[in-house]
């Protein structure tokens, strides 16, 4: 699961919090990274910045994708089915957003993400014990 997120992440500081992390606290990051990355792209296409656009954009469809993937749609669980939908959606909409440099649907999906995020750092810091079995 790992490996998958590592192309959404160039900093050596935040690769090792990466693998310090507990696998919701991992989920948050990711989530922050997304929110982050379509931030910057909006920043940039306001600056005419399209190359930079263009890589943050990628760098979030990247991390809904790694986020996707790890989803255990196939244990029929009706969360990750829906998660699964969602995350589809957020990723062709962020296709949009970069075809048409459009901050509009830049801030739909980051307020997706932004409403979602809360409930995954709530888990996480409900479980600060299995967190740290989880990693031993």
């Amino acid at each position: 699961m790992l490996k998958q997120f590592n192309k959404a992440y160039e900093n050596d500081a935040l690769k090792a919090a990466v693998y310090g992390a507990s696998p919701i606290g991992i989920v948050v990051m990711l989530y922050e990274g997304a929110i982050k990355a379509i931030m910057t792209a909006s920043i940039a296409i306001e600056a005419q910045r399209f190359d930079e656009k263009a890589r943050m954009i990628s760098k979030a469809m990247d991390i809904v994708e790694g986020l996707r993937i790890a989803l255990d749609v196939e244990a029929g669980s009706e969360a990750a089915v829906n998660l699964n939908e969602l995350y589809l959606y957020m990723k062709n909409r962020l296709g949009q957003a970069s075809l048409k440099n459009d901050q509009v649907i830049l801030a739909e999906v980051r307020g997706l993400l932004e409403t979602i995020l809360p409930a995954w750092q709530q888990v996480d810091r409900s479980q600060p014990a299995a967190s740290a079995v989880a990693g031993a």
